[in-house]
């Protein structure tokens, strides 16, 4: 367990640091994990997400393949046309697209699908893309708060409880909805400086035609209604009982049948150095669950409560921040899900399991590394040329973060206390 935490401690202050690649901290703090067995390679590869991976893979597919058709330019310079360049408006839309998609997609497949749109949309507009990318993320991550489908640890607490989509909505948006509207408002306030549009810019935009951005019209014909049927199945897989990575990974099949594009070359617009961080730190991640570091943090909430339901309650929710923050929000679920059950008793106390999600889920703002949606979003500014450091999101994540447990703590005391 020592060694487990030591070598995750050291890769996760590499890549706070910025002193190596992130991607090649994660590796290598993988690769130390196996050759001294602190896991085996057998248990390193069920640690693995591979309906993560598989949705990554073929998400980002598809972005690529119908990026040359200037579908995204489009929705940008529709987006900044109806917002009429307005900086507050922007954010305004940008944000409630963004959350809305999340709860009824997933917030990870919303990244994947707005961040393109968002650098052209800043581009178009003369200014900085990384505040609107920032308060992306954080609205993926609150907007997927909402619902069963919105967010992985959702996911895996329903797959547990049999809690209904319906149950999530009614004891979870409300407080999401709320949570969106504070943070946002005083992100706005806090990168104002930063997105204001200048006249000239403002102008260009509102004299564009949007018809004009198309590229290959041919090309959108063939390839934009796969994505837009990819999407429609998103609402519908757990209906069709489909996994999201099959439904992903489908759609880019069938776009890879109907493109012009090489397979190498579409492959090529994959990103692989995403991908791989997520392997490193989802092997590291299972040493910890395999040598009971995890476990050990869950069940001391219990020893600290006393058996008190509140302090139960509260203590599961913030405990879920911190340990989402670091470990990734996936992972500390499953580990806290045996703990919760065997904390509400027989008397089947549903309070818990939302103070587990909005914790989790929540906590998946504090840092760059806490939610697989902010770690892709990260990967695909690093590919356009502005990257998002750990210490850059970190000064937006903890606030966000903070402002949003205080709502989701008002939130669980007047409700289920």
């Amino acid at each position: 367990m020592t060694l487990a935490i030591a070598v995750f401690a050291v890769a996760l202050a590499a890549i706070a640091t910025e002193r190596v690649d992130r991607t090649k901290a994660a590796l290598a703090g993988a690769i130390v994990m196996l050759l001294t067995q602190t896991i085996d390679q057998e248990h390193a590869i069920e640690a693995i997400d591979f309906n993560t991976i598989g949705l990554l893979a073929g998400m980002m597919l598809m972005v690529k393949i119908t990026e040359g058709t200037g579908v995204y330019t489009w929705l940008a310079v529709k987006a900044g046309q109806l917002s009429r360049g307005r900086p507050v408006l922007v954010v305004v839309s940008l944000v409630a697209t963004t959350a809305i998609l999340s709860a009824f997609l997933d917030n990870l497949t919303t990244v994947l699908l707005v961040v393109p749109m968002t650098f052209l949309l800043a581009d178009a507009l003369d200014i900085d893309p990384i505040p609107l990318v920032i308060i992306e993320i954080i609205a993926s991550n609150i907007g997927g708060t909402a619902t069963l489908i919105g967010d992985p640890p959702n996911i895996l607490i329903a797959g547990e409880t049999g809690l209904s989509f319906t149950a999530f909505i009614a004891n979870l948006a409300p407080v999401a909805f709320i949570a969106i509207v504070v943070v946002t408002a005083v992100l706005y306030l806090a990168y104002r400086p930063r997105l204001q549009v200048p006249p000239a810019a403002r102008d260009r935009v509102l004299e564009l035609r949007a018809s004009d951005t198309i590229e290959d019209a041919d090309e959108l014909r063939r390839t934009v209604p796969i994505l837009v049927a990819t999407i429609v199945l998103f609402f519908a897989h757990k209906a069709l009982r489909l996994e999201p990575a099959t439904v992903a990974l489908a759609g880019a099949t069938v776009m890879l049948f109907v493109t012009r594009q090489s397979v190498e070359r579409a492959l090529a617009g994959i990103e692989w150095p995403t991908l791989f961080f997520f392997m490193g730190l989802f092997v590291m991640v299972g040493a910890l669950e395999e040598r009971g570091a995890i476990e050990r943090v869950a069940e001391g909430i219990a020893d600290l409560t006393d058996g008190s339901r509140t302090a139960e309650i509260l203590g599961i929710a913030w405990a879920s921040v911190l340990g989402s923050a670091i470990v990734d929000n996936i992972p500390f679920t499953a580990t806290m899900i045996p703990i919760v059950d065997s904390l509400q008793g027989d008397g089947g106390d549903d309070a818990y399991w939302w103070a587990l999600a909005l914790g989790a889920c929540f906590g998946g703002n504090a840092t760059i590394i806490a939610a697989a949606a902010n770690v892709a979003a990260a990967g695909m500014a690093a590919r356009a040329g502005r990257p998002i450091s750990f210490m850059t999101f970190l000064r937006a994540g903890i606030p966000a973060t903070l402002l949003s447990m205080a709502v989701a703590t008002a939130y669980i005391w007047i409700r289920y206390l």
